[in-house]
Order: C-alpha cells, then structure tokens, then sequence
C-alpha cells in the first residue's frame, strides 16, 4: 500500500532553489524582488517558500551567505594570500573584472547592487557591515605594509582602504552597464597606478 507523504515534494532541491533565488536577488536587487518573483524563479507556491525559507528578508539573508561563499570569496581569498596590500588589491580588481562579467550569472557584485533603492534599512545596514568587514580587512593589510615600508609612513591607510572600495564599486556597476571584461581590466590597471610607492619598491 503506497501512503501520502506531507510537505515539500521529492523533487524539492534547496540548494538548487538557493541558487535561483540568489540570480533573482541579484538582477533585480532585495527592493525590486517580490514574493511572486521568487515563486516564479523557484517553480514553488508562496506557502511551500515561506515553510522552506520563511519571508523574503530571512531568505535574502541566506542567499548573501551563499553568494558570498561562492562569488564573492576572491577578495578574503587575495588578503589572506598575496604578500603585500598592493598585490591582493590589484589581484582582487583583476578577479572582479572576471568574476562581474561573467555571463553564467547576473553583472556586478550582488552585495553591492542589491542594496540600491531599497527602502529597507535593516537590509542596507546588513549589507553595509559586509561592505565595512572588507574596507577593514583590506585597511589592516595596508597598515601592515606602513609598518614594514612597504608603504611610505605618511599612507593614509583609511582613504587607501576606501579609495580600493570605491574602485570596486564603480567597476561593479559599470559592469551593470555594460563594460566588457576588458574595459574593467583597463579600470583595475590605472587604479593601481595610483598606489603610493615605498622605500623598498621599485619603479614600476
């Protein structure tokens, strides 16, 4: 005797529903994404979405988690490897050129472009304090090359830290509108050209 089962179907797969999830959120951004908009990238009903992943913030909260395992790795990845802040920042403006154009997925950086118009603060805020960790980790590698002479000693690591961050934001949404791999590689090239110079760096 074949019995019923409850719940979601057997043919339910989370993490492939996290992924489509995460492509609607990043092409259209948390503000612009509605509930049928999930429902309809996801092929489920509105109550089998909110019994899997409860409302559309706490879903969005899941899918940032995701995203930043998956797309947005290579920066932690280029601080952590490269010797000095000049080669992880010139390495994570490369990577970005790559990794914002790549037409497997929406442009741009989805931390980035999801935040924009939305009328949510507590989204703004979570998304901000991402932002923050990254302005912050890429500061303390900078210090570390002042310390060292790396850098010259009168580095204003903060504004150095900052000025990375806005180069990557700019290239992220000029990757929204349209620029090519290459004309982002262009845009990483002359920003490291503004890299202050140390006592133990040679012309480049």
């Amino acid at each position: 005797m074949v019995t019923g089962q409850r719940g979601r179907p057997r043919s339910f797969d989370r993490d492939e529903a996290l992924d489509k999830a995460m492509f609607a959120f990043w092409e259209r951004g948390y503000e612009a994404t509605s509930i049928s908009d999930l429902t309809a990238s996801l092929g489920i009903s509105a109550p089998s979405l909110y019994a899997a992943f409860g409302d559309k913030r706490t879903l969005f909260d899941e899918v940032v988690v995701v995203y930043g395992g998956r797309y947005a790795d290579f920066a932690a990845a280029a601080l952590a490897e490269e010797p000095t802040a000049r080669a992880a920042v010139g390495r994570i403006l490369r990577e970005a050129a790559e990794v914002y154009t790549d037409p497997a997925h929406p442009p741009g950086c989805m931390v980035i472009s999801a935040a924009v118009n939305t009328t949510s603060e507590e989204v703004a805020q979570a998304l901000r304090v991402r932002r923050e960790a990254n302005l912050v980790a890429c500061e303390s590698r900078i210090r570390a090359d002042v310390a060292t002479g790396e850098l010259p000693a009168g580095t204003d690591s903060r504004a150095l830290a900052r000025y990375a961050g806005a180069v990557l934001q700019g290239m992220s949404q000029q990757s929204r509108d349209g620029a090519g791999r290459e004309e982002l590689e262009a845009v990483a090239e002359l920003a490291m050209r503004a890299w202050p110079q140390g006592s133990q760096q040679g012309p480049q």
